[in-house]
């Protein structure tokens, strides 16, 4: 984690990310193989904190998330509110959120009603249960 906070700071000192912070960043966050919840958190705290998003780091954010989400290869109910937190912590939902949310559905094994409600109420589809939040 340590290495991943050094990458931040020069990435924040020039508030924004381009290729070779890009690929070092990608190298540290699947160092391991494997993208755990505080990786997750890391890079979701990143995203918000850059100023100037580029499409390459757009695609690594939402692929990195998607890795971790669907490591077991389904989303959970904790997974579901995580994922709530994350997309409404500007308040609002865009396009490339709900394609990220149809990707993730696409793709996983099982999902959870949480998910399903959430999914819902960001397609703007009438949802019968909200339970996470």
């Amino acid at each position: 984690m340590q290495k991943l906070r050094l990458i931040e700071r020069d990435i924040l000192a020039t508030g924004k990310i381009d290729g070779p912070e890009l690929e070092v960043l990608r190298r540290q966050l699947y160092a391991e193989g494997t993208i755990d919840r505080t990786k997750a958190d890391f890079l979701v705290d990143l995203h918000k904190r850059v100023q100037h998003l580029n499409p390459a780091f757009e695609q690594l954010f939402y692929q990195t998330i998607k890795d971790h989400l669907l490591a077991d290869g389904w989303i959970d109910a904790e997974d579901a509110a995580w994922l709530r937190r994350m997309l409404y912590a500007d308040g609002k939902i865009d396009d490339e959120e709900r394609k990220f949310l149809n990707e993730l559905k696409g793709e996983a094994k099982k999902v959870c009603r949480e998910f399903e409600g959430l999914f819902a109420e960001c397609m703007n589809e009438p949802q019968e249960q909200h339970t996470c939040g």
